[in-house]
């Protein structure tokens, strides 16, 4: 195991660089904490151990949560705690030695790419404005890939790497999860939610995202996200039946609610971003989800302020708190804050403007109490005195 990426994970040399990219991507405070004292108290050993002797390890636990801003629910994947920070670390290693197999138009997961990069790619070097444009992404990528396909492909690309393999092959190839504590046997995939997961979905396909880029096709991939472009309808028709002949051979399907096609005066949609006229803003899509998910939490502050006797000041609190925490503040070291994601990209204040306005009046609503003219009594000064940032403000910092 001496020449495996596997060898690296007993390293805690490995592990402190680990910690300096964490630290260095604002990784949430509490979660830094936990994975310093995770490498301080040689947590990993156990694991590392476990791995080298070929041991089993840990079943997945199989979870169902809510989309985020719908009513849709999702199937994910977790191990243990220790199990999974040594998966996470692994996860990195692989995602960079292994860089080079991936095309350039494939921006999820990879070192030093982000959806900034993306969208940069595809303005300046793919030339996507001005032409037809079609956009899907795959039905349940992750937990729909066939795992003898999966099995294929990895032995594939990690054939300089046997006891790697070994150890990947048997995390994709174990058929059990534990639901609600008992081990049952069903179809997970690559197991969304699992680090080495990343890895996978970008691996799985590859081949596709170096087709279009052999081709000099404008088009880029962020996991399960696609988007191609061409000079006319009949071009793009023929891209489109590529996409999905490619799929299919693959096992998969795309999301037919989430095709989309645009003409060149309509611009396109990635990742959440509308590029039209030369201008870069936040999809409509996006603006709607968090003004969405700004009502509920209105409401639901609401209704507590009422059932409990409360000024209204201290509603609006609340809702500052965890807007706060969702436009500026990482929750995750897994993903970038709101801000974060958007203000590198948008070259209008529009949409932000727009998303101020509602949460002022959302504000507003809770501090008054009505939803007449008198919520405007409140000042914005009120506002900003209870620990409210405003969007646009914030852009204009950067």
């Amino acid at each position: 195991m001496e020449n495996s990426v596997l060898s690296a994970l007993s390293d805690p040399a490995v592990w402190e660089r680990f910690y300096e990219y964490k630290a260095s991507r604002t990784c949430p405070d509490r979660i830094l904490k936990k994975l310093r004292e995770f490498i301080d108290g040689r947590e990993y050993l156990p694991v590392c151990g476990a791995i080298a002797a070929g041991g089993a390890f840990p079943l997945p636990k199989r979870s169902v949560i809510s989309k985020l801003s719908s009513q849709k629910k999702r199937v994910v994947y977790t191990y243990p705690e220790p199990e999974n920070t040594v998966l996470k670390l692994l996860t990195w290693l692989l995602l960079r030695k292994y860089d080079g197999l991936f095309a350039p138009g494939l921006f999820s997961f990879r070192p030093g790419r982000a959806a900034k990069d993306a969208m940069r790619y595809l303005i300046r070097s793919a030339g996507a404005d001005g032409k037809y444009c079609y956009k899907t992404d795959v039905s349940d990528y992750f937990n729909s890939v066939p795992v003898d396909a999966a099995t294929k492909t990895l032995t594939e690309v990690l054939a300089d790497d046997p006891e790697l393999l070994r150890f990947l092959l048997a995390l994709l190839n174990e058929p059990r999860v534990l639901r609600d504590g008992e081990p049952v046997t069903e179809r997970k995939g690559i197991m969304a939610g699992t680090p080495q997961s990343a890895f996978l979905a970008n691996v799985y396909l590859r081949d596709m995202d170096a087709l279009f880029c052999d081709k000099g096709v404008p088009y880029a991939r962020y996991s399960d996200d696609i988007i191609v472009f061409a000079d006319t309808p009949g071009e793009l028709r023929a891209q489109i039946d590529e996409i999905h002949a490619f799929l299919d051979k693959k096992g998969l399907k795309v999301n037919e609610d989430k095709e989309e096609l645009r003409a060149p005066d309509e611009g396109f949609v990635f990742l959440g971003f509308i590029r039209r006229g030369g201008v870069t803003d936040i999809a409509p899509v996006s603006v709607d989800k968090i003004k969405g998910k700004m009502r509920r939490k209105a409401r639901a502050l609401a209704r507590w302020r009422d059932r409990n006797g409360l000024e209204g000041e201290k509603a609006a609190k609340a809702f500052i708190r965890v807007f706060n925490s969702k436009l500026f503040e990482n929750t995750s070291d897994s993903e970038l804050t709101w801000t974060r994601w958007f203000f590198p990209v948008i070259t209008t204040d529009e949409s932000l403007r727009e998303i101020d306005l509602y949460a002022q009046d959302c504000l507003r609503f809770l501090i008054s109490g009505k939803r007449t003219k008198a919520r405007f009594n409140v000042r914005y000064e009120d506002l900003k005195r209870l620990g409210y940032r405003s969007l646009v403000n914030e852009y204009y910092k950067e």
